[in-house]
């Protein structure tokens, strides 16, 4: 391990061995917010970073260099912080330091690591690692990487060639100043995972007259009957004859006050006692065993304002507790009594039929094993865009340079996707236009291509886009359903030679689908295949269709024939709501990808194999 600190006698503060440091990702705070207060998490793991170096430099004059690490996070708006020191390893140019340093790992989000290793004078070894003055200690060389590359590595280790700057009047040269290695490790507490039934009894009515208990006509009638007797509002309450569709949200309560969902059941049509399918939830992600949660039942309305019914506050500890006394906890509804709030006691209850605690293969578990995110473009260029040649057209390409919506989506997704795709190779589609001498098209190879359809790079989806605007007429109508049911023939091809590959198609869109039932049967076959959607729509158009399409918003998509969709593959983002700067649009975008990689992976029981 070199000459740590073990070697020296105590009373050396700037090389003694340190505890590992923690970085929250704060770069990412506003997607965050975003992402939660629409119910939606994304994926946090912590990973643990270690160091070690070869072939340093000696600039000591009698000894070999004095080296440590330093950790910078270089942010979205080009600045860069420091966020961790190592400990100092006595004269070595081979040093491996103890000293870790804990990052959350951001799927959605590119994040930039800068590492620097100084060689630190003598003179200052009884000083503080933290208040060493860095302009004070001689550079041995820096190197950077992203944390997406670094995870993505079978053995989650990366060699990285320290350079060196040095100017002189004349010019700038760099100088190879030996390896630093980076390895990361999933912290163990991100894979454990608590697995739990919940389910309600007696629950208090909110849908008097409820669709599902009557026609349109009926109700209408009962509506005036009730006004004039009250008796049958009376008898359906009491007799619960009214009926509800019920959801949970679970939410952790943060130091603020604030809660933060972090987990939602699907909806349960017309039960007064419902019981739930299980529900994972990551220990590390809510806080710990006995870290408060909030678990509210709300009526589902189509409007989106649902009801509160009820709601409980417990811990995981306190749940398993419920389970193992196989006792029921009575929910509360806060009601305003004056001018103060009292939590009015229900005689509806929450039980737990099922707790249990798991280790689960994680993510990084499957990434490490040799799986793959391959990246997947589809473009809309149906005539609603614009003249492309127009400044006011969605397809305008800017001689300036200023990328258009269409360019800033494929450049923002694909800048994070690109490192989860080995070869780096790109099937590329457009739709709804009609190439030259030829009829409209609903799926064309962007690449002009008849016999093969990738592209190399995001740089070569770009070139195919550019070049396919002046190689196409717009068009139209917006047709869904072909681009998607080509991507799924590239996921079931792969699926049949057990290829470890799993598939994101982007679809960038201007305009409402006129497809809307083909689609649902597209997506309906695509869940069971190793595939998600992703769409995002540009410009001012109406996109409630395909929040239709994003079963976050509702119930599970239902085909022509009957089936229903085995698991929720769409996230839609409307470009227009994020671009004030504040939001990711890919982090918005992101976020439930590798829930939906996992929930694949563990239906089907397909391990990691790591």
């Amino acid at each position: 391990m070199g000459n740590c600190c073990s070697d020296v006698g105590g009373g050396m503060a700037a090389v003694s061995g340190a505890t590992s440091s923690a970085a929250t990702g704060n770069q990412n705070d506003a997607v965050d917010m975003y992402l939660r207060s629409h119910g939606i998490h994304g994926l946090f793991s912590q990973i643990e970073l270690s160091f070690s170096a070869t072939s340093l430099r000696d600039r000591d004059v009698f000894s070999k260099s004095d080296p440590m690490v330093v950790v910078y996070i270089k942010e979205r708006d080009g600045a860069i912080n420091e966020v961790f020191r190592t400990e100092v390893v006595l004269n070595s140019s081979t040093p491996t330091w103890i000293a870790k340093y804990t990052i959350t790992y951001h799927f959605e989000v590119v994040q930039n690591l800068l590492f620097k290793v100084f060689d630190v004078d003598t003179q200052y070894h009884n000083v503080e690692v933290k208040m060493l003055k860095l302009e004070e200690q001689q550079s041995l060389g820096e190197a950077c990487c992203t944390l997406s590359e670094l995870v993505t590595k079978p053995n989650r280790s990366l060699t990285l060639d320290l350079i060196r700057r040095e100017e002189s009047v004349s010019s700038t040269h760099s100088q190879h100043c030996g390896k630093l290695t980076v390895h990361a490790e999933e912290c163990f507490s991100s894979k454990s995972t608590a697995d739990i039934i919940l389910r309600c009894i007696d629950l208090e009515s909110k849908d008097l007259f409820s669709k599902s208990v009557c026609g349109d006509g009926f109700i209408f009638s009962y509506f005036l009957f009730v006004l004039l007797s009250g008796i049958l509002v009376i008898f359906w309450c009491k007799f619960g004859l009214v009926l509800q569709d019920p959801f949970l949200v679970i939410s952790k309560l943060v130091e603020s006050g604030i809660s933060i969902p972090v987990c939602k059941t699907e909806v349960l049509k017309n039960d007064h006692n419902p019981t739930w399918k299980p529900v994972f939830l990551n220990i590390q992600q809510v806080g710990s065993k006995d870290s408060p949660l909030v678990i509210e039942c709300f009526n589902f309305n189509s409007n989106g304002k649902h009801d509160l019914i009820g709601k409980v506050q417990k811990s995981l500890a306190d749940l398993e507790k419920l389970h193992l006394g196989r006792e029921g906890e009575n929910l509360y509804l806060p009601t305003l009594v004056g001018h103060n709030y009292e939590n009015k006691i229900l005689n509806s209850k929450l039980l737990v039929d099922k707790f249990s605690e798991t280790v689960q293969h994680t993510f990084l578990d499957y990434l490490a094993g040799g799986f793959e995110l391959n990246f997947m473009v589809a473009i809309d260029f149906t005539a609603s865009n614009g003249n492309p040649r127009l400044p006011d057209s969605l397809h305008y390409i800017d001689p300036s340079g200023r990328l258009n919506a269409y360019q800033k989506a494929i450049y923002e997704v694909g800048k994070v996707l690109q490192f989860y795709d080995a070869d780096k190779r790109y099937p590329a589609w457009g739709f709804g236009a009609r190439p030259i001498d030829g009829p409209v098209s609903h799926c064309f190879n962007l690449n002009g291509s008849s016999n093969y359809c990738e592209v190399q790079g995001i740089q070569g989806i770009m070139m195919a886009y550019t070049s396919a605007l002046f190689n196409v007429s717009l068009a139209g109508p917006t047709l869904f359903g072909h681009v998607i049911n080509r991507a799924s023939v590239v996921a079931c091809d792969s699926l049949s030679t057990g290829a470890k590959k799993y598939f994101a198609l982007l679809i960038i869109t201007d305009g409402v689908i006129t497809d809307l039932q083909e689609t649902k049967d597209a997506l309906v076959k695509a869940s069971d295949l190793p595939l998600s959607i992703l769409i995002v729509g540009v410009g001012g158009a109406d996109f409630k269709e395909m929040e239709i399409l994003d079963a976050d918003k509702g119930e599970r998509l239902e085909s022509t024939t009957g089936c229903i969709a085995s698991r929720d593959i769409v996230q839609f983002v409307p470009f227009r709501d994020l671009q004030s700067g504040e939001i990711s649009m890919v982090g918005a975008l992101l976020a439930e990808l590798p829930t939906q990689f996992l929930t694949y992976m563990r239906r089907r029981d397909i391990k990691p194999s790591t």
